[in-house]
C-alpha cells in the first residue's frame, strides 16, 4: 500500500514539516510537564497556529482527532516509551514499543508513527532493543502504507542526567542506520556544530531530515538556529519544548512556520510573536 498519501498530508506542498511534539508525558519525567499539565489547552494553542504536524501519543491523540474541521494538522503518532530520560541514569534502562502500534495508528488517522533508536555509552542492549522495536514497526508501516519516522538518538552522561550526544560520529552512522531499518522519515538531533548538519542530510540518501528541538532554549537563538539548520538541507524541525513551555506557544508556532516554509529571517519570524 502506499505511502504518499499520508506523506502527503505531513509533508507541505515544498516537501518541508513542523512537527509540534507534545508526547512528553509519556516518559515519566516530571521536567517535561511544564505547558503541558492542561493538555487541551495545549493542543488547542497548537492546533490554532496550524502547523504540519502534531506529535502525540495514543492516549492523548484523540484531543486532536476531535477538533472538527478539515484543516487541523496531521497526526504524527508516538508508538514507544522509555526511561531514559531525568536527572539520574537509569540502572537498568529500556525500551517498550505499545502494542498493535500501526493499527493504533490507522485507527487514530495517523499520517505517520514515530519510534525511538537509541544509543547509550556501554548499554549495547538498549541499541538492540530499539532495533527490534524498528524491526517489528518497518513490515507492518510497509502493509498498511504507514510512513515511519525514526528517531535516532545518541545520549551520553551530563550534569542532569543523560544527554544529546551530538558527535557526528556517532550521530551521523545511527541516522543512515534507521534508514537501512526501513525509516521513512529522520528526526535527528543536532550536531555540535551545525554545519556539520549537511552530513547527516546526505547520509540519509534523499529521506526527509527533521531537526529534533531538545531542551528549552532561548527564543531569538533557537530562531536563529533554525533558520540556519533549514540552510543545510534539513526538510524541517521537530519542536517540542521550545514551543509549548514558551509564554506564546501559538505565536512560537507561527514563527517556526514561517522559518520552515517561507524562508523567514529570524527577525522576520519573532515579529509573529508580537501579534
Amino acid at each position: 500500500m502506499s505511502k504518499r498519501p499520508r506523506l502527503n498530508r505531513l509533508l507541505g506542498v515544498d516537501g518541508k514539516c513542523f512537527d509540534v511534539a507534545i508526547d512528553h508525558g509519556i516518559f515519566n519525567d516530571p521536567g517535561f510537564l511544564g505547558g503541558i499539565e492542561d493538555m487541551h489547552r495545549a493542543v488547542q494553542a497548537i492546533v490554532t497556529a496550524g502547523p504540519d504536524a502534531i506529535q502525540l501519543s495514543p492516549g492523548q491523540a484523540p484531543l486532536l482527532q476531535n477538533f472538527p474541521g478539515k484543516q487541523k494538522p496531521a497526526l504524527v503518532l508516538r508508538t514507544d516509551t522509555t526511561n531514559v530520560y531525568g536527572k539520574t541514569p537509569p540502572r537498568l534502562p529500556f525500551t517498550q514499543l505499545l502494542d498493535d502500534a500501526v493499527e493504533q495508528a490507522i485507527r487514530l488517522d495517523a499520517a505517520a508513527v514515530v519510534v525511538n533508536l537509541l544509543l547509550l555509552p556501554d548499554r549495547p542492549e538498549l541499541l538492540q532493543a530499539c532495533i527490534a522495536n524498528v524491526a517489528r514497526l518497518a513490515p507492518a508501516c510497509e502493509r498498511w502504507g504507514m510512513p515511519l519516522m525514526v528517531e535516532p538518538i545518541a545520549m551520553k552522561p551530563g550534569a542532569a542526567g543523560l544527554g544529546v550526544d551530538g558527535d557526528p560520529q556517532k550521530v551521523i552512522p545511527l541516522v543512515r542506520q534507521a534508514i537501512e531499518l526501513g525509516a521513512d522519515l529522520i528526526k535527528a538531533d543536532l550536531t555540535d556544530e551545525v554545519d556539520d548538519f549537511r552530513r547527516v542530510v546526505e547520509v540519509a540518501c534523499g529521506k526527509p531530515v527533521l531537526v529534533r528541538g531538545g531542551g528549552k532554549a532561548d527564543e531569538m537563538e533557537v530562531l536563529r538556529r533554525t533558520h540556519r539548520l533549514m540552510q543545510t538541507g534539513a526538510r524541517g524541525i521537530v519542536y517540542g519544548r521550545n514551543v509549548i513551555q514558551h509564554p506564546n506557544p501559538t505565536g512560537m508556532t507561527r514563527a517556526f512556520m514561517a522559518i520552515v516554509h517561507d524562508g523567514a529571517t529570524p527577525e522576520q519570524a519573532a515579529a509573529h510573536l508580537r501579534r
